[in-house]
């Protein structure tokens, strides 16, 4: 059974313009977090995802997370082969702070 033809690019969800997505350029807060990062994306408040933000710094060798997998040491440690990837210049952590975090 052949299906219908449709417009657009294939009759996504998201080519219907309506109140709920009006304002969305596409990506996670708009076309803001795509050109100028997520920070600027909320006017330049403390993000979240940083390394001093709320929830990253949980994620940094002091905070709750990363002091436990210090504690535990070995490979979860901030210089072993797994804990090493969560630190702000690890694969991980990394992009979470280049794509996420930003300055307060």
């Amino acid at each position: 059974m052949a299906s219908k033809p449709t417009s657009g690019n294939g009759g996504m969800a998201s080519d219907t313009k309506t109140p709920a997505n009006s304002g969305t350029g596409g990506g996670i807060l708009g076309d803001k977090a795509t050109s100028g990062g997520a920070a600027e994306a909320v006017g330049g408040q403390a993000n979240a995802f940083d390394a001093q933000g709320a929830v990253g710094k949980h994620f940094t060798a002091d905070g709750a997370i990363g002091g436990t997998a210090e504690a535990i040491g070995g490979p979860l440690s901030k210089d072993g082969a797994i804990g090493k990837q969560f630190t702000t210049g690890g694969a991980i952590g990394g992009t979470v702070q280049e794509k996420l975090g930003g300055s307060k």
